[in-house]
């Protein structure tokens, strides 16, 4: 239900599982991949949140109001370029001279990072500009 704002938070740097990415659904199975990878739980489930000591309520479905409930938690939301991969969590990379840039990436993009995981690439482009105005 938070896969908009996992990515966010995987732009800020913080190392974001999104559970359906792993597969991951039932409520114990959440709970118990929380627990045994000591991370803290981001839910709107009140129930779910309820059943662990170290969660994160949100109230809003939209998207900017989270981020908001997350920066009035104490949540770091400043955008860590180079750290970890938007699409699937994996540590980033820059890439050196002699590698080569995907077709999407802009030639004047400079750096551009590669997903150690992945493969995907990124760089600054008009999408960091437009979540860097969406952070509070």
């Amino acid at each position: 239900m938070l896969g908009s704002l996992a990515t966010v938070c995987r732009m800020c740097g913080h190392d974001t599982v999104y559970c359906l990415d792993r597969g991951v659904e039932a409520d114990d199975d959440v709970l118990a991949l929380a627990s045994r990878e000591d991370r803290t739980l981001l839910t709107r489930d009140r129930q779910l949140a309820g059943r662990t000591r170290d969660a994160v309520l949100l109230e809003s479905k939209d998207v900017d109001e989270q981020l908001r409930e997350l920066a009035a938690a104490g949540v770091d939301l400043s955008l860590s370029a180079g750290e970890r991969c938007g699409s699937c969590n994996g540590e980033l990379r820059e890439l050196v001279d002699g590698e080569s840039a995907a077709d999407y990436v802009p030639d004047d993009a400079d750096p551009v990072w590669a997903c150690r995981d992945c493969g995907q690439q990124f760089y600054r482009g008009s999408h960091w500009t437009d979540v860097e105005n969406r952070l509070p």
